[in-house]
């Protein structure tokens, strides 16, 4: 047998090289080669084709991106304040400029892809883009804004009109899905169906979007219309082998809660309708009256309320740095005391702190109640960074103020901190101070505890951002150059519950704050205990 295969490959070895040391001596065996010929022709009419076809759709693709960036550099933060923009660029540098990358490689572009390689190392991942898909619905929930406007990009106070392809709301819908958030799965599915059936092309199926929807709207606990939809992308895919096994399943299932519940004709009613879906419970007690002041709903300032608030012009008891030129303060809450003062940061101090800040910005983070760590968490979304007194003279200057506007002494205070909000950047309901159950939360501090927060505004927000207080329905909005104060704790030294407050998801524009938080030490005699627990 080994003898024969070796004979073979000799016999036909030998043939191989007769023919090619004799295609001269055969004109109608060159003439094969003319056949040959013409076929390579053919092979590399199609290479040129499709090569014109990659360079069409780069050049496409770069046409299209030099639009959008015309339009981002020339105002980024304005631009970034449009959550839809937001999203999309982290979208395009974790997803679309790696289709690009490997439609370049598919030839030598040695130049384009070095550059793109060396630059992919400081592109947003994943986690970047979900964590923008997941603030597009943070925003949908909060402001209770339906797919339609956030995909056509109407949203108060936006400058830039920017849309969501059919592609980006069946990603917004895969997010959620991956997150086992079946509530937005189809929100964002059936967003996806409704654009596609007004005839917008995309790479995206019907029974793509189906497959997603349907299993979610079960999720939902809506047997009847799964089974419906199941049927639907039976109908646009019938190889779907899951989909008629769901579809199987689903039909057991209804005839079991039919025989377990004996439903009456009024109890089998019709499929759910699009939205009805109501939106699983949070963590947060507060949520509902927490989003609702976010949206400007629930705000309990009555007009026997507004008769207590004042404004003046205040000099902290004739102090020599605000005699010839007092604070103007307003009253924005009466109990607790919530003032505001204006003109506090000039617009040329307000640059140099971001200045100082931007090249140390990084994730927010919390306190752990129970280790007393700084650690990250997704109720808190921004980035921050702390700038010592000494490191410049606007710093120290903004401090020198906060001690003289307030009275009290902000050598035991914490650095400043500036935060910038990211894509519907929010800090959820929370205590500054911390409570009876912390007590190690500040101990390396060696100051107490945080007695006062002094928080600047410097910027202006479009829509959304507002510092909200849940438990007596207050609302504050920022307000470039002003600053908010109000004290954490009681004069006793017991935290004040009740101003548990949150930053509310930037819906557009880009929040810049900064802050101080000053402690008890070294204010024993600039704020005496009173005489009460809750004095």
């Amino acid at each position: 047998m080994r003898y024969a295969a070796l004979s073979f490959l000799w016999i036909n070895w030998c043939y191989v090289w007769q023919a090619k040391a004799e295609f001269f001596t055969s004109i109608g065996q060159m003439t094969d080669l003319i056949f040959t010929e013409k076929d390579l022709v053919k092979s590399l009419k199609e290479y040129i084709t499709a090569e014109e076809t990659k360079l069409t759709a780069i050049k496409s693709w770069a046409e299209k991106l030099d639009e959008v960036t015309h339009t981002s550099t020339s105002d980024p933060e304005a631009y970034l304040g449009h959550p839809v923009n937001a999203y999309k660029l982290m979208k395009r540098l974790n997803t679309e400029w790696v289709k690009l990358e490997s439609l370049v490689l598919q030839h030598t572009s040695d130049g384009f892809i070095a550059n793109l390689s060396i630059q992919r190392q400081h592109f947003p991942t994943d986690e970047d883009e979900s964590g923008a898909a997941k603030a597009l619905m943070r925003l949908q929930d909060t402001y209770k804004l339906d797919s339609d406007s956030i995909s056509k990009g109407r949203l108060p106070g936006v400058q830039h009109l920017v849309s969501l392809t059919v592609e980006d709301c069946f990603e917004l819908g895969k997010v959620a899905y991956n997150d086992g958030d079946y509530y937005h799965t189809i929100l964002w599915m059936e967003q996806t169906m409704k654009q596609m059936e007004e005839g917008e092309p995309g790479a995206v199926t019907k029974a793509e979007a189906l497959d997603y929807l349907s299993y979610s709207v079960y999720q939902m606990g809506d047997l009847q219309r799964a089974l419906e939809l199941t049927k639907h992308l039976i109908a646009a895919d019938p190889t779907h082998l899951r989909a008629k096994s769901n579809l199987h399943y689903f039909r057991n299932l209804l005839k079991e809660e039919e025989q377990a519940n004996q439903r009456t004709d009024e109890e089998s009613s019709e499929p759910s309708a699009t939205g009805s879906y109501a939106r699983p419970k949070g963590y947060l007690p507060e949520r509902d009256a927490y989003e609702g002041l976010c949206r400007g709903e629930g705000i309990k300032m009555t007009a026997r309320r507004q008769k207590r608030l004042f404004c003046r012009y205040h000099n902290n008891n004739n102090h020599p740095r605000l005699l010839f030129a007092p604070i103007k303060e307003e009253d924005e809450w009466d109990s607790p005391h919530i003032v505001r003062y204006h003109e506090v940061l000039s617009d040329a101090e307000i640059e140099r702190i971001k200045e100082l800040a931007k090249p140390r910005l990084a994730r927010a983070t919390v306190r752990n109640s129970v280790t007393g760590i700084l650690e990250t968490a997704n109720y808190r979304i921004s980035k921050s960074a702390w700038l010592d007194d000494d490191e410049d003279a606007v710093v120290h200057r903004v401090n020198q103020r906060i001690a003289d506007i307030t009275g009290l002494d902000v050598a035991t205070a914490e650095l400043l901190q500036v935060a910038n909000y990211g894509v519907g950047g929010q800090y959820e309901p929370h205590f500054d101070f911390s409570r009876k159950n912390e007590q190690d939360a500040f101990r390396e501090l060696g100051t107490g505890n945080r007695l006062a927060t002094f928080l600047n505004y410097m910027s202006d927000v479009p829509a959304g951002g507002a510092t909200v207080f849940p438990d007596f329905g207050a609302a504050i909005y920022p307000k470039k150059g002003t600053a908010i104060f109000w004290y954490n704790l009681f004069r006793s030294g017991e935290g004040d519950y009740r101003t548990r407050h949150a930053a509310c998801p930037v819906l557009v524009g880009s929040k810049w704050v900064s802050n101080k938080w000053i402690h008890e030490r070294g204010q024993e005699f600039k704020r005496p205990c009173g005489l009460t627990e809750v004095e």
